[in-house]
């Protein structure tokens, strides 16, 4: 659904992406995950049109950005990671004005605000919307068309434990109607979650890209902790199973203490992006 060649994207002196190539498939969550300045958000404003490439290729749908462009407007939403509503009017008489532009049935209104829960405070000036009910009707704006490709810039960006548990499910019921999700998060957990492919960006070059399961594969560690009683202290001891001495040396502990405490290593993702990018999040 999307794809995209050699990409590059360059302000002066200062590369912001450099010689990007991937690939997304149709009903797919794409995780594009990245340090704050990597490049993310320049190539979703690329992929949008916001911006024009360098160099490279970027089609969508099969359809080249930016000589295509409104034809490929027409399939995608943008979900940036600021808001800009009618705040005087209510949340429901902003969605009209989008329905009204796309042409749309007015029952879509309704659809969208009952799938991000904002039925009950459809009537209410957006002026009176919390951070978390303004990212909702974001989203809800950018649904109305039932687009095929869907960027999102940090979706469950404000949002409480509740609402982003919403957000997500609704990710997860668009992918299930054949819509590609492409999406910049922050939240590791909402990556291991729901994301079907990611792809690690670092100073605008590519350094890694998967799917879940196969990061977690490639990159856990096989490792275990164990815990072990003395008098009246506590002593912990990490043993490397993919070195032989270290596991003899478990087997031994296990043997001589039936009452150790064995605990495997998480997988983080947090971890496998400082071990790839040498950077954390911001």
């Amino acid at each position: 659904m999307i794809h995209i060649d050699q990409l590059r994207v360059q302000f002066g002196d200062f590369v912001a992406v450099d010689g990007l190539t991937l690939e997304t498939e149709p009903g797919q969550v794409f995780g594009f995950l990245g340090p704050n300045g990597a490049g993310k958000t320049t190539t979703i404003r690329v992929l949008t049109g916001v911006l024009r490439p360098t160099s490279g290729t970027v089609r969508i749908a099969g359809h080249p950005i930016p000589a295509n462009l409104d034809k490929v407007k027409r399939l995608c939403g943008y979900v940036p990671d600021t808001e800009d509503h009618f705040e005087e009017l209510s949340g429901r008489e902003n969605l009209r004005i989008f329905a009204a532009l796309y042409r749309l049935p007015k029952q879509r209104v309704d659809e969208a605000l009952g799938r991000l829960e904002l039925s009950e405070a459809a009537n209410l000036a957006v002026s009176r919307y919390s951070k978390g009910m303004r990212r909702k009707l974001l989203i809800a704006r950018e649904i109305l068309h039932r687009p095929k490709v869907l960027f999102c810039d940090e979706p469950t960006a404000n949002l409480d434990a509740h609402s982003t548990g919403v957000v997500r499910r609704l990710l997860r019921e668009l992918r299930g109607d054949g819509t590609t999700v492409f999406m910049s998060t922050h939240n590791m957990t909402e990556v291991e979650e729901i994301c079907d492919h990611v792809a690690i960006l670092s100073r605008g070059k590519l350094v890694d890209s998967d799917t879940p399961i196969a990061f977690m594969t490639r990159h856990a560690e096989r490792k275990v902790r164990v815990e072990r009683d003395i008098g009246r202290g506590q002593v912990r001891e990490l043993f490397d199973l993919n070195d032989s001495g270290s596991r003899a040396e478990l087997a031994a502990r296990i043997r001589a203490d039936a009452n150790l405490r064995v605990h495997s290593l998480d997988f983080r993702f947090e971890d496998v992006f400082r071990k790839l990018t040498g950077e954390t999040y911001k």
